[in-house]
């Protein structure tokens, strides 16, 4: 009889041991996964994000990455507009999203205390131009209803959100959605299109390089209506980087080495431009012409830096209007901490 308990409380004892390796595995899988070495990042249409065309074509995130010792897997994705890029991001689809900082301050405020999202870097400063093709328009004023403006996206999109401010200098902060109603989504290449042919009902488009110059070049009734340097009072970082806290946290050694890589992407095309424009040529399988391509990026007015500039005006008239509920009181406020990105404003 006592053989028997004791075989029996043997066999107890190992079903209870495999009972609790099981549950040991189970609470491991049922963890979250996670580990260094993975990041997906979406980009948009156009030369503003060279940086990330040239980061790609030189593989600077996987060499920053070893030298981290992390081997890193990047992932590409082509998004078109403020708005579908927020979306990838807030599902978890994307860990790094590229858009204009009107888009960042609105993802800002949505997760103010939540997923807590904030800006990366600066792609650099680019002037953007609302080009329109109407002879009779000359300044934003002389808009009717008969005209119709293409950007990326409506009311959201750093050109939407410029041409606000636009409107609310010229007629008041009451009136800065006076344009709204005229304005259409439309990513970049389908806009230039359609300006450049002129046969359709789009004869203005608030576009980025290398867009609005091709219109400018091959269209001869367009000309240049308005510049976001104009309305932001200089140079100023209308497209961003930007991520979430917990990605930020749980990959300290990839989001550093992919900071880094912009750092050197952004000396890299200031100390040579023409190697840079072969690198947009190849990452975008387009034949852009490379003679204007050049001149963009050689161009005085636009810089390549990854410190943001002039984005607290921006994001100080989003508040006046209602656009954001929290009203951040510096630029650091909606930007991570990070000695690559301290000068920035």
């Amino acid at each position: 009889m006592s053989a028997l308990i004791h075989r029996f409380s043997g066999a107890r004892r190992r079903v209870l041991a495999l009972a609790a390796g099981l549950g040991l595995v189970c609470s491991t899988l049922a963890l979250p996964a996670h580990a260094e070495g993975r990041i997906r990042i979406a980009e948009q249409f156009g030369v503003v994000y060279l940086l990330l065309n040239v980061a790609q074509d030189q593989k600077l995130i996987e060499k920053h990455g070893k030298q981290k010792g992390v081997d890193i897997q990047v992932e590409w994705t082509k998004l078109s507009g403020g708005a579908s890029t927020n979306d990838a991001l807030l599902s978890g689809s994307i860990d790094i999203a590229a858009a204009g900082v009107g888009p960042l301050l609105t993802l800002w405020d949505r997760t103010h205390g939540k997923q807590n999202v904030k800006g990366v870097a600066s792609l650099g400063n680019f002037p953007y131009y609302l080009v329109s093709t109407n002879p009779n328009v000359k300044t934003i004023a002389d808009f009717t209803d008969k005209d119709r403006i293409a950007l990326p996206a409506v009311t959201v999109s750093v050109q939407a959100r410029i041409l606000q401010m636009a409107a609310a200098k010229q007629w008041g902060d009451k009136e800065f959605a006076r344009l709204d109603k005229l304005t259409q989504a439309l990513p970049h290449p389908d806009a230039a299109a359609a300006l450049i042919a002129g046969k359709t009902e789009i004869n203005a488009h608030f576009g980025n390089p290398p867009f609005q110059d091709q219109e400018l070049a091959q269209n001869p009734n367009a000309h240049i209506v308005l510049n976001s340097y104009d309305v932001l009072g200089g140079p100023g970082s209308a497209t961003v980087l930007y991520a979430t806290e917990k990605f930020r946290n749980e990959n300290p050694k990839t989001y550093s080495a992919f900071v880094a890589a912009l750092t050197e992407a952004a000396q890299f095309i200031t100390s040579n431009p023409e190697a840079a424009v072969d690198a947009y040529l190849r990452v975008n399988k387009t034949n852009t012409d490379r003679k204007l391509l050049l001149s963009i990026i050689t161009n005085p007015q636009v810089q390549f830096k990854v410190a943001p500039q002039n984005t607290f005006t921006f994001a100080q008239f989003l508040h006046r209007i209602g656009a954001i509920k929290n009203q951040p009181k510096s630029w650091r406020d909606y930007f991570f901490d990070d000695p690559a990105t301290a000068q920035g404003s």
